[in-house]
């Protein structure tokens, strides 16, 4: 079951990311709708990194540990932490109470990464719209 879990959350961060990019091609670069696009980007990578930590801590397999022990407590607990992890991973370089361990890496750094590159895309992006109104 957790492979179904693991995949359905991939193909939702992924359909995020697809309804991201159509909106960006057919809607002003500034619009509303954009920028409620934009926030609801950022909530889904979140939510989505965050099942995907709590889907291994629920495994028994500690990729997040606290004090340089698996995390601990029942299922909201675990998804507490999942979650503040999860958004402290994506805005921020993190506050080290929490630590990754193992796959728990990869999955940090990926999520670190998309963290950092989306805030550069849309800059990007809008000095592009800008320069292209301009001309």
């Amino acid at each position: 079951m957790e492979p179904i879990i693991a995949v359905a959350t991939i193909i939702c961060l992924l359909m995020s990311v697809r309804i991201t990019a159509k909106t960006f091609k057919e809607q002003q670069f500034l619009s509303r709708e954009t920028i409620l696009v934009i926030a609801f980007l950022y909530l889904s990578i979140l939510i989505g990194f965050a099942m995907l930590y709590l889907l291994f801590i629920q495994t028994g397999q500690g990729i997040l540990t606290q004090g340089n022990e698996p995390i601990k407590g029942d299922y909201l607990e675990h998804l507490n932490t999942s979650l503040y992890f999860s958004a402290v991973t994506l805005f921020s370089v993190g506050y080290g109470e929490i630590i990754p361990v193992g796959a728990g890496r990869l999955i940090a750094v990926l999520e670190a990464l998309i963290g950092y590159m989306l805030p550069v895309i849309l800059v990007a992006r809008t000095v592009l719209e800008i320069d292209k109104n301009a001309k």
